[in-house]
């Protein structure tokens, strides 16, 4: 039975710092099942139902309400309570007319942004990585754990403004000097600012990148926390107005 319960459940002690749950509550919480986000970097939608979103009072009640196909993520019904939501997926739910993004707050935890209606059809996606496939084609691998072939213009860090749900490229946003970035980890997380001087290394250091904000401050990040949102201005909405 303790098998069992390991397999379908997490116990919360070892649950991310960054989902909104108290480690002393109860002994278990949903565990997550395997999907576009690793777990460290996700929450399962169950708890965005009933914890964040508070549109559940219990766990019956929220597992009901994502099985009727009440809750949409990047524009498809989800109905896994344990489906893996994380950065910059945009949640909707109809009935209500809500609808949020996923976004990091300053300690780097998942938050759900309202945003506005015409903003849930497009998502913002970080290019990671690059693989050759079959054909000596190339794919690129995003944050979000979509691949995409690649033609020949795009690198990794470039962000690409993805429509959702048909996946169809609306424009790329390159990470280069003057673009605006979200800093997405580290104890500069959250915030906004434009990329002055990326720092490649030639050594086992890993890459910098000197932001700086709208009030003129600068600061250093790593680059692989640099999440590029905008050129002259930011796509999407932003907490506080950003």
């Amino acid at each position: 039975m303790a098998k069992m319960g390991s397999r379908k459940h997490l116990k919360r002690y070892k649950a991310p710092k960054h989902w909104p749950i108290h480690p002393k509550e109860n002994k278990w919480t949903v565990k997550p099942n395997a999907g576009p986000h690793a777990i460290e970097e996700s929450l399962p939608l169950l708890l965005v139902v009933r914890d964040i979103l508070g549109v559940a009072d219990n766990s019956r009640e929220a597992k009901r309400i994502i099985n009727k196909g009440d809750i949409l993520v990047d524009g498809r019904i989800r109905r896994d309570y344990k489906y893996p939501v994380g950065f910059m997926d945009v949640i909707e739910i109809p009935k209500t007319e809500s609808v949020y993004r996923v976004l990091p707050d300053e300690k780097g935890r998942l938050i759900l942004h309202p945003i506005p209606e015409e903003n849930r059809e497009f998502k913002l996606c970080k290019i990671t990585d690059k693989t050759t496939i079959k054909g000596g084609k190339t794919q690129l691998n995003l944050h979000d754990g979509r691949n995409y072939l690649d033609e020949g213009k795009y690198k990794v860090g470039d962000v690409i403004i993805l429509k959702v749900p048909d996946q169809g490229v609306k424009e790329v946003i390159n990470f280069e000097e003057g673009t605006i970035g979200l800093i997405t980890g580290g104890k500069h997380a959250s915030e906004i600012g434009r990329i002055k001087e990326i720092n490649i290394t030639r050594s086992s250091m890993p890459n910098t990148v000197q932001m700086e904000t709208e009030d003129k401050k600068t600061f250093l990040t790593l680059k692989d926390y640099v999440f590029v949102i905008g050129k002259d201005e930011a796509a999407i909405t932003l907490p506080g107005g950003k």
